[in-house]
């Protein structure tokens, strides 16, 4: 799809059209060979601020519809993260949206105009500012009525229980839940049952499905052979760094040579630095900073993954990503976290949120390094199995086409 005309701009609907033809007979011929398909028109809404745990997965589901010759546009916030990602994917961005609340009422009839102009079949909102905006913006379109709208919820925070929340649920096509957490609790705030869709979450799954070498980074932080746990999350205060502090310096006990990277950035690294201090593990904790472009590398270099806490998303995305790279997932039994790891098959799960009850699991994936790569390889199968891209879009796909 190409720029969407704002309403005040002279009538270039014959341009529109030959567009839409040649976008419809590009999209066919990205169809699979021997397929017949007709191509959905879809508009993704996705008010990302940051390259979130709902990001990847949304940029996966876009471009993976878009593979499968759908038309789909993209709406997002300008000059952030999320937008470059989006770009270097090669998708379609819908130009001149905010998507704040401060620019709303623009932002309505840019959408009306865009959904006229091309003709969308389908509004699929990510957060809920894009659901009330999808909402509020859909015209109805010449001969096909008003595109329906669906919604994903990327955490258990988002489904709303309050009376605003009701109204905008009831006229919502459908929506998709990336947990069962989720998808019981748009039941409890009275979504109906054959409207809820589970999908699984999803990781990049090819990004991480080669070995990777775990030289560069242990030579890059000086770790020689020594055994790597290496945790990805924001530094936040909800993220658990302070209890898994807490148990690795147990652990140093019975394993004196081990090494902890903390991968990330965020508001809390003083405060994790000077723990760190106070627990005396300035030469055994390092702190890489954000290594989005070269996680695989960070997770080949590691023996165990360890996370203390589900994160912004329940889909839980750090922990799949490090199934997918092989590694064995030593993870607190909280959030959607249990839906992800399976417990002494994939990963270890921490009951409770004691310094002990964390050496005590990293020390057993450590201690018996050949358990914990066949740990690790069972991982990776159930990535591949249950969480898979391909997975969520057929999921997705089915959903629309049931509703248009």
């Amino acid at each position: 799809m190409r720029a969407v005309l704002l309403p005040d701009v002279p009538d270039r609907s014959s341009v529109h059209a030959r567009d839409r033809g040649a976008r419809r007979r590009r999209a066919s011929r990205r169809a699979p060979r021997g397929a017949r398909v007709t191509p959905l028109r879809i508009l993704h809404l996705a008010a990302n601020r940051w390259w979130t745990g709902s990001a990847d997965p949304t940029l996966q589901l876009v471009a993976g519809l878009r593979a499968r010759g759908h038309e789909v546009l993209l709406g997002v916030i300008p000059g952030d993260r999320f937008e470059t990602k989006a770009r270097e994917a090669g998708l379609e961005l819908l130009p001149g949206l905010a998507l704040t609340p401060g620019a709303a009422a623009r932002d309505t009839l840019r959408l009306r105009a865009a959904i006229r102009s091309e003709g969308i079949d389908i509004v699929h909102a990510h957060h809920s500012h894009d659901h009330w905006l999808g909402l509020i913006a859909r015209p109805a379109v010449s001969g096909r009525g008003r595109p329906r709208l669906v919604r994903t919820f990327h955490n258990l925070r988002a489904v709303r229980r309050d009376r605003l929340g009701v109204r905008l649920y009831r006229r919502t096509a459908a929506v998709f839940a990336v947990s069962r957490q989720i998808e019981g609790r748009c039941r409890e705030v009275g979504i109906a049952a054959e409207r809820v869709h589970w999908i699984p979450g999803s990781a990049d799954l090819a990004r991480f499905a080669e070995e990777a070498d775990p030289r560069p980074v242990r030579d890059e932080f000086k770790l020689g052979d020594a055994p790597v746990i290496v945790s990805v999350a924001r530094l936040a205060p909800n993220r658990g760094h302070d209890l898994l502090l807490q148990g690795f310096r147990l652990l140093l006990r019975e394993l004196p040579a081990a090494r902890l990277l903390l991968v990330g950035k965020g508001e809390t690294r003083g405060h994790l630095e000077q723990l760190v201090a106070e627990l005396g593990l300035v030469n055994q904790v390092v702190f890489t900073g954000y290594r989005d472009r070269d996680l695989p590398l960070v997770l080949g270099a590691a023996d165990c993954f360890a996370l203390m806490s589900a994160g912004s998303d329940d889909s839980c995305r750090a922990a799949l990503e490090a199934m997918a790279a092989g590694r064995p997932v030593v993870a607190r039994r909280v959030g959607a976290l249990p839906e992800t790891v399976v417990h002494g098959e994939t990963g270890l799960l921490i009951e409770d949120d004691r310094p002990e009850s964390v050496c005590a699991a990293l020390a057993t994936v450590l201690l018996a390094p050949e358990r914990g790569r066949a740990v690790g390889a069972a991982g990776r199968q159930r990535a591949q199995d249950v969480f898979s891209p391909e997975r969520s879009i057929d999921t997705v796909e089915r959903v629309y086409r049931s509703l248009v």
